[in-house]
């Protein structure tokens, strides 16, 4: 596997990402700004956290490998468009200038400058018993908490 440099707090804070699942004729994408990159159970992993009411929960669903692909500055615009709409109401990704492409298991974009090929093994709801008030204040007084999915990170492209 290729070797991954990258500040993980800046990387999904400041520049976000991209989590898509599915393949380059069927699939859905969205902008995460939470994530992870560690190790669990000896594998590197990366963590992800999407909420049961977005289109692309429905494709990290079915499908068993996911991808997390970065991207250069200059595509933040096109990260918050599809972070604001959804697939359900049409092709999001045609109002950008990022080009669908396979990724073995997946799907990643021409654009990016790293993707990280994911196979689930891990995920679990957050569960706002265990959260402070401020967070559930904040993020969870109208919507159901994020499901958590750990991908072992099985290429880098």
């Amino acid at each position: 596997m290729e070797r991954f440099d990258v500040d993980a707090f800046k990387v999904f804070d400041k520049q976000w990402a991209l989590v898509s699942a599915g393949t380059p004729e069927d699939y859905n994408t969205m902008t995460i700004s939470w994530g992870g990159l560690g190790t669990l159970w000896s594998r590197p992993v990366a963590t992800v956290y999407v909420k049961p009411i977005r289109y692309t929960y429905e494709y990290l669903e079915k499908n068993e490998y996911f991808t997390v692909s970065f991207f250069p500055e200059e595509y933040k615009k096109d990260l918050g468009v599809l972070g604001s709409k959804s697939g359900r109401d049409g092709d999001k990704v045609a109002l950008t200038g990022l080009h669908a492409v396979k990724a073995e298991n997946s799907v990643t974009f021409r654009e990016a400058f790293a993707t990280l090929l994911c196979k689930k093994i891990y995920w679990q709801d957050l569960d706002p018993a265990q959260m402070p008030a401020e967070v559930i204040d904040t993020y969870y007084k109208t919507e159901a908490p994020h499901r958590m999915y750990i991908g072992e990170v099985v290429g880098i492209i």
